[in-house]
């Protein structure tokens, strides 16, 4: 009898089966388990994606932040009398600019939750369709 005990759902289908419980198809527990596992480390690849692109998006806007911070300096440094810009436009720029970060931030994080809550929610419909099949079963 060949293993593949580098899967450690092999090493416990193996444990179980050795013990012939009646009523309990092993294998078929342990095959649900596993996709549980499965569901839940692609939810955290999809979680994970999500984080790093926020993290991305902040650094984004920090650099372009501190590139507006420098370039407005500059100007001012460059002038002894009225700085060369309207502080008005300055700052309503500044404004619409926060506000289309923050609505990419909300998009990008409300799509993340969404396909992580769409993953959990496809691995619970089949392991209720899972267990629904094992409890219809003819016992033998």
């Amino acid at each position: 009898m060949n293993q593949n005990f580098s899967d450690p759902f092999s090493q416990f289908a193996a444990m179980f089966q050795q013990y012939q419980l009646p009523g309990f198809d092993v294998t078929a527990i342990m095959e649900s388990r596993r996709k549980d596992v499965e569901a839940l480390a692609a939810t955290n690849r999809v979680a994970f994606g999500g984080m790093e692109a926020l993290r991305d998006k902040q650094v984004e806007i920090l650099r372009r932040t501190l590139s507006d911070l420098e370039n407005i300096a500059k100007q001012f440094a460059s002038t002894s009398t009225q700085p060369p810009f309207n502080a008005n436009e300055v700052v309503q720029r500044a404004l619409h600019n926060a506000l289309a970060d923050m609505q990419d931030i909300a998009r990008t994080t409300q799509q993340t939750q969404a396909e992580a809550y769409a993953l959990v929610s496809k691995r619970m419909e089949d392991a209720l369709k899972e267990l629904k099949a094992s409890i219809e079963k003819p016992k033998s």
